[in-house]
């Protein structure tokens, strides 16, 4: 073999281990980066909400700026009426709650299931109805306009859909019902009260096919009427006794099943600058008007202390959001800053003052 041929192949096998150890440096690393991957998978959060959020397209937007900041966490929603989504969470098939009924939240609370409830938004309801109003309802009190819709109904004039579904807006309504001196359970029993068992969107419908009177969040009452599903029109509008609060519970992770970490991430979300610009701000470029209204924000405005009453009177249990025995590992969430306590309730001394504006997010 002569000089020149020996070099040649020197030449080859050195190339061809070259080549063999480029291989392996990209098939190591792309099994490093695989491995890497199937340790960080991600979390999944499973939230139990009401219809009236999830039909109107919010959570949708939440979800996105939540994950674009959370990255590793993976959130979904499970639409029900706010009686379904609590025993959702009850039974552990969901992580937290999102929902508006101030009396079944603080029972999920005293039984031991819920902890760090945040008051994270608000809007009202309203009573909808055709523009003729057979009942003669329009710019009555909700609980006078419900009498006179109950009067009606002798003659023959007057149709009413309830939600009938234990969501949070059917709660709402037995109330009215019981200021008004009805028992909405016999009134079930009625040819003109009629029972969707449906979420608001198919309420609403219902109540437009009829020509009948129904109770809607103002979200979703705009949301139809923009999306032309009914011509209906309000005719009681919002004030204190139809006053909706929106609030936000984490699953007891000593009572049943909870992603807490990912819980406690999405409710500082919610009550976050970020969370709360959303809140404000969703519904106004297609609706003429946000259809939620930011509750975190209006409290440390310090403005509105009439609607601030009106909440705290309505989502507040002696005093607080959520009394001290149903918290838990989030001192966090509910820091005092002295300076706003000081510029919303004037006082400059916390001890013993005014428990419910201590309640919120720093």
């Amino acid at each position: 073999m002569t000089e020149k041929t020996a070099g040649r192949i020197r030449a080859t096998k050195t190339k061809t281990l070259i080549v063999i150890i480029l291989v392996a440096i990209v098939i190591g690393g792309v099994g490093y980066a695989y491995l890497g991957m199937q340790g960080t998978q991600k979390q999944h959060l499973i939230v139990s909400t009401t219809t009236s959020l999830y039909e109107t397209g919010l959570l949708d937007v939440l979800k996105s700026r939540f994950e674009s900041e959370y990255p590793s966490i993976n959130v979904s929603f499970i639409s029900q009426g706010t009686g379904l989504a609590i025993q959702t969470a009850m039974r552990g098939d969901a992580d937290m709650i999102l929902v508006h009924d101030p009396e079944r939240e603080l029972k999920f609370l005293q039984e031991g299931y819920g902890v760090n409830r945040k008051v994270i938004a608000y809007n009202f309801f309203v009573v909808v109805g055709p523009s003729e109003d057979p009942a003669k309802v329009r710019g009555l009190s909700p609980t006078d306009a419900f009498k006179k819709i109950r009067e009606s109904e002798e003659n023959k004039t007057t149709l009413w859909v309830s939600r009938g579904d234990d969501s949070g807006t059917h709660a709402k309504e037995k109330r009215i019902w019981k200021a008004a001196g009805f028992d909405a359970a016999k009134l079930r029993e009625k040819d003109w009260y009629l029972e969707a068992g449906s979420g608001m969107t198919a309420t609403l419908k219902i109540a437009e096919e009829k020509g009948a009177y129904t109770l809607t969040d103002l979200g979703s009452y705009l949301m139809n009427l923009k999306n032309k599903n009914i011509k209906l029109e309000i005719l009681i509008e919002e004030g204190r006794d139809t006053l909706n609060v929106y609030s936000v519970i984490a699953n007891n992770p000593r009572k049943t099943k909870s992603n807490l970490d990912a819980s406690m991430k999405f409710i500082n979300f919610l009550v976050s600058d970020e969370g709360q610009k959303i809140f404000g701000e969703f519904g106004e470029e297609k609706f003429g008007k946000p259809l939620f209204a930011p509750y975190i924000k209006l409290l440390k405005s310090g403005s509105g202390q009439e609607l601030i009453s009106w909440i705290q009177e309505l989502a507040y249990f002696d005093g607080s959001e959520c009394p001290t025995e149903y918290r838990y590992q989030a001192d966090q969430l509910y820091q005092i800053i002295f300076r706003e306590l000081i510029a919303y309730t004037g006082i400059d001394r916390i001890e013993n003052s005014h428990p419910s504006s201590c309640d919120y997010y720093a």
